[in-house]
């Protein structure tokens, strides 16, 4: 087998509990997975919104969830409503594959998935079928998010829910000092959050960001956006905008390098 990573530090910046596809992806084609988690998933600020979305379920036209995050977190608050998922269930659109598979996994069938939580995938897909429609949007507390502003414009009336939130996790300053020590030969971004909380762990940790000589690589546009406003343009982004793609994108990018 090609192992085309053979020596290759890479830095895998995902929360500790979903590193493992994107390291074990990494490792089998010989690359050495740096994991210093800057995400940890803890509840929103208060259940209360989603919580009443969810009692009040059948009242939606459409489901829109984010994440397999955002899943695990609705099947866990239904599950304690005594709510369960069925054919009267709103339509379920599910943001990418692994999405789409733990929604399926918590009784919801669906539908619809676009490829990434970008506007222009989700409009596209979505169409004029949220036209008038009721809309529930469950995704990560997040400051700043176009996507209910491009639903809205389509004509959705759109509620919105916080489902948990990404904070920073404790000692992160000190795995990214011992990963910087040995160097790396790339970083992998998965989320604007994963690229966000870098940037503060470095800051808190007195190290220059971005990386000097590191390249970024990202998994989708959103993503890649937020890189480019913190002054780390990515050199590849993924296609298609999922964990696959991002090991494909890090392996062209990092073979290219080198042929350069």
């Amino acid at each position: 087998m090609t192992r085309p990573l053979t020596g290759r530090r890479i830095l895998v910046t995902r929360a500790a509990h979903q590193a493992g596809t994107l390291s074990d992806g990494l490792s089998a084609l010989g690359g050495e997975p740096v994991e210093v988690p800057v995400i940890e998933i803890q509840p929103p600020a208060s259940y209360d919104p989603l919580d009443d979305a969810l009692r009040k379920l059948e009242s939606y036209d459409w489901l829109i969830l984010t994440s397999a995050n955002t899943v695990h977190v609705i099947a866990e608050r239904a599950a304690a409503f005594g709510i369960v998922f069925s054919e009267t269930s709103p339509q379920v659109a599910a943001v990418g594959k692994a999405t789409a598979e733990a929604a399926r996994q918590a009784g919801f069938i669906v539908p619809v998935i676009p490829e990434a939580y970008v506007a222009e995938s989700l409009i596209s897909v979505l169409g004029d079928r949220v036209a008038g429609k009721r809309v529930l949007l469950a995704r990560a507390a997040v400051a700043r998010d176009v996507i209910p502003e491009a639903l809205r414009a389509a004509g959705a009336e759109t509620d919105i829910v916080d489902a948990y939130q990404n904070v920073v996790p404790a000692g992160a300053t000190d795995r990214l000092r011992a990963a910087l020590s040995r160097g790396i030969d790339a970083a992998t971004f998965t989320s604007s959050s994963s690229a966000i909380h870098l940037a503060e762990v470095a800051r808190a940790a007195r190290i220059s960001f971005p990386f000097a000589d590191v390249p970024a690589i990202s998994i989708g546009p959103i993503t890649s956006q937020t890189l480019r406003d913190l002054s780390w343009p990515p050199v590849a982004e993924a296609d298609p905008h999922d964990i696959p793609g991002l090991i494909s994108a890090v392996v062209a990018s990092l073979t290219h390098a080198e042929r350069g």
